[in-house]
């Protein structure tokens, strides 16, 4: 279930206040800066700090490759 639009555009990461990134398709949002990854439930983004997750140097190089290629929507003001 992908995140509403409008919640998209709010969105900001809990730790640094930053843009994220949503992949719809793999239910997360991703911050880039620290390779942390919360995910989405039922439709629900959970951004809570404990429940994060820090993902690989490998992981974090699959995620910011599908980034930059406009495979996940950002988060903020450069939301669309």
């Amino acid at each position: 279930m992908s995140l509403d639009p409008d919640l998209v555009s709010v969105l900001a990461c809990p730790i640094d206040h930053g843009q994220l990134f949503v992949f719809d398709d793999e239910n997360c949002i991703y911050n880039p800066r620290l390779k942390c990854r919360y995910t989405i439930r039922e439709g629900i983004a959970v951004m809570l700090v404990d429940e994060s997750e820090v993902v690989s140097d490998g992981e974090h190089e699959r995620l910011a490759a599908r980034i930059a290629r406009g495979e996940a929507r950002a988060t903020g003001s450069a939301a669309a």
